[in-house]
Parts: structure tokens; C-alpha cells; sequence
């Protein structure tokens, strides 16, 4: 079976509390992903407990979920999004 479309990734865009959207790679938003998770192992939300790995949290989060929350009140959010050339 074909990959499905929803899963065909060229950008995320990035809302940071706080900050100005900005677009990201897969692989830019992993990067970000693993350092704030590395930050936090000893307040991983739940589903992220289970992977022995930093980098294993990070793409588990990365590809199942659309946000973060950074601190109380704080969510990161990602969102696929395509870019066209007019």
C-alpha cells in the first residue's frame, strides 16, 4: 500500500509561545523536539516514557502528535503543511 498522503512531509510550521511562526524541515523539527526533550526526562509526558531513547521520544512525538506543552499555560504546536511554487 502507497504511503497515505497526511504522511508525505515537506515542512512543519513551528508556534512557539511568544514567538513568531517559523517553518521547519522534519528533520529541523526533530532536532528541536530532541533538545527540548533532553531537558525534560524527568517530566516526560506519558506516552514518551516508554522509549529508552531521547531520540525515539522525539520522533514518536514528532509523527503522532501536533504539540508540546512547555510549561504550564505554554504549548509548542507543529503543523504539516505543503509549500507550492506559483
Amino acid at each position: 500500500m502507497p504511503d497515505a498522503l497526511m504522511y508525505q512531509e515537506e515542512m512543519y510550521v513551528v508556534l512557539m509561545p511568544g514567538e513568531a511562526e517559523f517553518f521547519a524541515t522534519p528533520d529541523e523539527l526533530l532536532a528541536q523536539l530532541t533538545d527540548l526533550l533532553a531537558e525534560r526526562q524527568a517530566d516526560l509526558p506519558r506516552d514518551l516514557q516508554k522509549f529508552s531513547t531521547v531520540a525515539e521520544q522525539a520522533k514518536h512525538l514528532r509523527d503522532t502528535a501536533c504539540e508540546l506543552e512547555l510549561r504550564p499555560g505554554e504549548t509548542m504546536q507543529w503543523y504539516v503543511v505543503r509549500l507550492e511554487k506559483s
